[in-house]
């Protein structure tokens, strides 16, 4: 797809790799933005005053269907939808501050939320002629680490949830993709691991990316990562173990 002059709605995007995404695609582009309230989110609303902004608690799905109802009434034709908001805990089941309540939450969030905006705005995406939905995910999809099991399942769910949708839209004008992240250098990885990769190089990859025919998008290690699955699963599991 070429990405200008389309109508490009983005998840999270007050701050990370979302703001990045945002930054770049918004020349020559119309954009919109759904995000939770945050100090950051009224700084992207003095930054770009010509971006649309919606409200809403992705862990609320009642938050996020009036903030796509709301979307869907006012912005018309949505070329692009980029599920891009996530959460993840790191303590352990086993760990004295893991909190019950987060479970649900980390659920709702990565995705029952991302479902519930697929299934709203699905009919503003058919509109378009050439409509596109972008799911962010993560290497941890394909192979979980010992930490964050709940974050693991998440992904994981929104990878076959992928695959599945693409099937059900395969007579439609409306394409699935999906990015697989390594570590990306933003407030969520914010003490943990080395090597991670800038968000506006992480963003510039992904843009790139759709502007492809590909439905999949590994960007840096998740591309070696792949490759190990197939020639030697059991060492892979047991790196990706360790985080």
């Amino acid at each position: 797809m070429n990405l200008h002059d389309k109508h490009i709605v983005i998840t999270g995007a007050a701050s990370g790799l979302g703001l990045e995404l945002l930054r770049q695609l918004q020349p020559g582009n119309r954009l919109s933005v759904i995000a939770r309230p945050s100090a950051g989110l009224e700084a992207l609303r003095r930054a770009f005053p010509n971006v649309d902004i919606y409200e809403a608690d992705f862990a609320d799905l009642g938050s996020v269907e009036r903030a796509a109802d709301a979307l869907a009434k006012s912005a018309g034709t949505i070329d692009v939808l980029i599920n891009n908001a996530a959460v993840q805990y790191t303590p352990r089941f086993t760990d004295p501050d893991f909190r019950y309540e987060t479970i649900r939450r980390e659920i709702d969030v990565n995705f029952a939320s991302i479902c519930t905006l697929v299934h709203l705005l699905l009919p503003s995406l058919m509109q378009s002629g050439a409509g596109m939905i972008v799911n962010v995910n993560s290497g941890l999809a394909l192979a979980p680490k010992a930490g964050s099991a709940i974050y693991c399942a998440t992904k994981a769910a929104l990878n076959i949830f992928s695959q599945s949708l693409a099937y059900q839209l395969e007579d439609t004008d409306v394409a699935v993709k999906q990015v697989f992240l390594p570590l990306v250098d933003t407030a969520m990885t914010h003490g943990r691991g080395s090597g991670k990769l800038p968000p506006g190089r992480v963003a510039a990859m992904i843009i790139a990316g759709l502007a492809s025919d590909r439905t999949t998008i590994d960007i840096g290690r998740v591309k070696a990562l792949r490759i190990l699955l197939r020639i030697a699963p059991g060492l892979a599991a047991k790196i990706m173990k360790r985080g």
